[in-house]
This record gives C-alpha cells, structure tokens and sequence, in this order.
C-alpha cells in the first residue's frame, strides 16, 4: 500500500511561524542528536529556532561543536544559561561530570521559565528538552501552555525502559512492602509490556542502587515523561519495530504521547575531512579493509584493557583506524601515545597498517569511507545509528549506561553482533587481546553479518527519503508544532 499523500516540508511553511526553544543536556552523546535535529529544521526554514547554551561546557569538544552550530546557522538563536552556584564535589564526590551537570541543571532549571515565558525574546510556541530534564521542565511549559517535546537521544527499547521502569518499580513495592515509590526495592529484571525482557545485567549500572543521583534522575523523569505532548527518537521503524510499535499502541504505558521516529540523524554541515590526517590514511588503504575502533566521546577504558586492544588489534593482522581516549573529560586527557599506554613497541610494529590518534574525528566520515569494514564500538546510540545508516557491520562492547540495551538493537536490527560476555566499566577482568584479535578477524570475514548490515543501511537510507517513515514523522512533528502555535 503507498503511503498516505503529504506535504513536504517547504509547503509546511504557512500560517503562524512556531518559535521552537531546545534546551539540551551534557555529553556529546547528547549533544549531537540536537545539533543534527536543530540543522534540520533550520535547512527548511519553517521555525525560528533558539537554543538554550549552558557555559561553561564540560568538555572541549561540546564548545567547538556550539561554535560550529552559530556559525554555520546564523539565524538560530543562542540563549546563555548561566547555573546557580552548586558545590558538586563535596555534595557528590567523585561522580561522573556529566551526571553532575544533569543535576546542576535540574537545580536551575526553575531559570528556564522567563526564558520560554518570552523574557529574553519572541514567546516560545514549544520547547524541546533533553530527556535528563523532563521532571523539571515538562512542568514548566504546562503551566506557561507552551508544547514540550523530548527529544531521546537513546534508542526506542531505551525509552521502553525509561518510561515502564517507574511502574515496575512501584509493582515490586507494593507486592512487597505495600503502596510507595520503590524507594529500597531491587530492580531485577525489568519485562517490558509488548517490547522485551530486560535482565538486570543489561541495565545501565547505576539503576542497581536505588539511591544513587542517576537512578534517582532516571526515576523521577520516567514519571514525568508520560505528560510529553511527543517524543522525538533517533531511530527508524525498519531498526525498531516492536519498540515502537508497544510505544506508540500503548502497550508499555498507555496513553503514552506520540512517538517521531525522525533518525538515522545525520550532520546537515560538511565538516573540512578531506585532507585531514584520518581521511588522508584511510584514502591510501583497500575497500573494506580497515576496523574502526572507537569507545565514544566520554568512555575511558583502564590502561590496561588499551594495552590489551592493541594486542588484539595487532594479532589480527587488519589494518585499523583508532581513536584512543584515556580519560572522561577530554580537557583532562594529557597521556602521550607511548609504550606506556600502547605497550611496548607497538606502534613501531603496526607502522603502515594502523593509525591511534587522539583527536576529534567526524565518524560520519570515517565509516562512509569505502575503506572501512567494521567498527569495533562501545555502542553508544549516536555510534550505532551512524554504523546503520553507513551499512557498516558493527561489533558491539557495550562500556556502560544504556550500550547493552543498545547492543540488543545492534543484534535484532541486523547492524552486527555483540560480545555479551565481554566486560564492562566496573568489572575487574580484562578481555584479552587474543580474543579481541581472533573475533575481529572473524567479523570481519563474515559476509552474513555484512550483507545483514548493508541492508540495515538501505533501510536506513529509505527512511530519511522523501516518503519513508522517518521523512513522515520528521512532518508530522512539524505539522504538530504549527498546528499549536498561536498567530
């Protein structure tokens, strides 16, 4: 059956013109899937945009990537945010930063209401905030009537979990200690109506202490998100069926708010690749014949499990591409690329068929490259859309947070395959690199796992095309937004 008849995206710009707020988070991984959205609307120039900008960023990275955003969208709109003093070292000593600037956020977050209420500008139509914000924000554009929609920056299973997870829990409390909120109730394993069981083991690690700041944020937004007038996911029907669907019949939670599957996401602004000293490398190399490897923006693996990739990474005999973070905070990672880090003699040994490099790299680019034939990632969503929309085959080990939630995905939607048994931030033992070694070079030979994922990505590129699903849903927001907006 053809789909039904509708609009593009330029005939949407009639009527009153929505004034749309984003308000992101922390963390390039989820940063990116708001710059990638914001480009979007801009190119079609049917809202005016303005975006919430908290300074001073945590990381390098998260600035240089606002820069790029101003410069290359002059008519977007940057709205400065200043937090409220917040003592996060004494308070909460030795969290992750990210979660401490979640939680700075949400502590000023009663800011965000002269702001969308017009102080600083045109009156906001509609808000769009990060996920980590919604028990805060979410109130507050009720009360002003202004839209708020979320934009998740996980995959659809993940938002499964984050909005069945409070009622799971308050199920386990009141079977065992009457009515409550779940307050000193294990987790277990988390059986999503119409979705999946989750195990507990596949949970992003903080939800196992009820009483840790994550935890304590995830519930409490969990609960809040139901009052979402949408949801805007980086996922696309062909990747996610049965999530999306449990979510958008009311199978997970009923009455849940309409559900955008708008992805694979992508950078509408080509970034200066060409010539650079990773494009440069892999232009030199075989199609097909280069590993990715690549733990993401904010994961740091120990020194000693580097030490046994790049074992891994030599026995295999494939040329390889990676990029090496050895701490959080990528202000704060100093360490020079030596025996100490990469083992003795190693870059010496893999000279001319391996290239480690410590700075930022547009993987966009790199996984488009004919040259490149899997990606060995930590399957973060941001990673795991880019590898679908590519077609590139990707070997999932998850690090943390929602990567095993992910990895599932990475399995059931054919973008490759996932080393559940290897380990994970928190777990004292080492993969070591014999196995690294040996499953690399057995993925990439394995033409299944490669003809399952160059069909992902055509899936992925019929989404995005005019009149696939996620070009639909990318109007039916939009015609959501302006449908709402008050001449």
């Amino acid at each position: 059956m053809a789909p039904p008849a509708t609009k593009s995206l330029g005939e949407l710009d009639g009527g009153a013109r929505p004034h749309v707020m984003f308000i992101p988070s922390a963390g390039m991984g989820h940063l990116l899937p708001f710059f990638r959205v914001i480009a979007a609307l801009a190119a079609h120039d049917v809202v005016d945009i303005s975006v919430v900008t908290v300074l001073p960023t945590v990381s390098a990275a998260e600035a240089d990537h606002f820069a790029s955003l101003f410069a290359a969208l002059p008519r977007v709109s940057r709205v400065d945010f200043h937090l409220l003093p917040f003592d996060a070292s004494s308070e909460f000593p030795g969290h992750d930063p990210f979660l401490l600037r979640w939680e700075a956020l949400r502590r000023s977050a009663h800011l965000f209401r002269p702001l969308i209420a017009g102080a600083a500008g045109p009156r906001v139509s509609a808000v769009v905030t990060d996920v980590t914000l919604t028990s805060h924000v979410i109130p507050i554009a009720k009360e002003l009537g202004v839209q708020c929609h979320v934009l998740f920056v996980s995959c659809a299973t993940m938002l499964s979990l984050a909005a069945y997870t409070p009622v799971h829990l308050d199920k386990k409390n009141k079977g065992e200690h009457g009515p409550g909120v779940g307050v000193g109730v294990g987790v277990g394993d988390v059986d999503i109506p119409g979705v999946r069981r989750i195990p507990q083991s596949y949970l992003p690690q903080p939800l196992l202490d009820l009483n840790k700041l994550f935890t304590k944020q995830f519930i409490d937004n969990g609960r809040e998100i139901i009052n979402a007038d949408g949801f805007l996911v980086n996922t696309f029907d062909a990747l996610e069926p049965v999530a999306l669907a449990a979510l958008r019949d009311g199978k997970v939670v009923a009455g849940f708010p309409p559900v955008y599957a708008i992805g694979p996401l992508r950078s509408k602004e080509e970034e200066a690749t060409t010539g650079s000293p990773p494009v440069a490398w892999l232009d030199e190399q075989p199609a097909r014949s280069v590993v990715y490897v690549a733990f993401g923006n904010r994961n740091a693996v120990s020194l000693e499990q580097i030490r046994e990739i790049a074992a891994g990474l030599e026995a295999s005999g494939c040329r390889f591409l990676w990029v090496l973070k050895t701490t959080t905070v990528d202000r704060d990672d100093t360490a020079e690329l030596t025996d100490d880090v990469l083992g003795e003699g190693f870059l010496e040994r893999v000279q001319g068929r391996g290239l480690v490099t410590k700075a930022w790299v547009d993987q966009e680019a790199v996984l488009k490259h004919a040259s490149v034939g899997l990606f060995l990632s930590h399957s973060g969503w941001n990673s795991v859309t880019e590898a679908a929309a590519a077609g590139v085959p990707l070997l999932a080990w998850p690090r943390g947070g929602d990567h095993r939630v992910n990895a599932t995905v990475v399995v059931s939607g054919g973008v490759g395959v996932w080393m559940e048994q290897w380990s994970w931030d928190g777990e004292d033992w080492l993969v070591t690199g014999e196995e690294i070694g040996k499953k690399v070079k057995e993925v990439m030979s394995d033409a299944a796992v490669r003809a399952r994922a160059t069909r992902t990505g055509e899936e992925a590129a019929k989404a995005v095309a005019e009149g696939g699903t996620s070009y639909r849903s990318m109007q039916k927001f939009i015609s959501s937004l302006k449908a709402h907006c008050s001449p």
